[in-house]
């Protein structure tokens, strides 16, 4: 898994991080775009180190790209977005394709994490939609 600065064009990357602030506010301490191959971290809060393992996280978050297609037709419907609840925050996956965003926050509660997740989602399927 490799990090590439150039990933995400700097019109995407803005709509992503003006959708996350406006959802969940001065919680909002990153946010990182991946594909099964490499990532781009978008943001990171100023007050927060940059020395996290970003590989090893991107790398189990590129499962999110298996659940898609392992839970699609189950009686539960088609999977939408993960939620991992950490001790110092939270993480909120979505993944369109071989597109995803993740992001973490100090607190999350479940309005706040459907409203990230349905902007990323909506954002997500336009680019995947434009690149068709």
């Amino acid at each position: 898994m490799d990090a590439d600065p150039d990933l995400v064009a700097a019109d995407l990357s803005e709509s992503i991080r003006a959708a996350c602030r406006t959802a969940v506010g001065d919680t909002l301490r990153s946010i990182t775009y991946f594909t099964p191959t490499s990532f781009q971290q978008l943001y990171l809060r100023s007050d927060l180190e940059s020395d996290a393992d970003l590989a090893g996280f991107v790398e189990h978050e590129t499962d999110g790209f298996h659940a898609t297609r392992a839970y699609r037709g189950s009686e539960l419907g088609d999977y939408q977005y993960t939620i991992r609840a950490f001790e110092n925050g939270y993480m909120t996956r979505v993944t369109r394709n071989d597109h995803g965003v993740f992001v973490t926050t100090d607190r999350l509660t479940e309005r706040r994490s459907k409203e990230v997740a349905s902007a990323l989602h909506e954002i997500l399927s336009e680019q995947v939609s434009e690149a068709a």
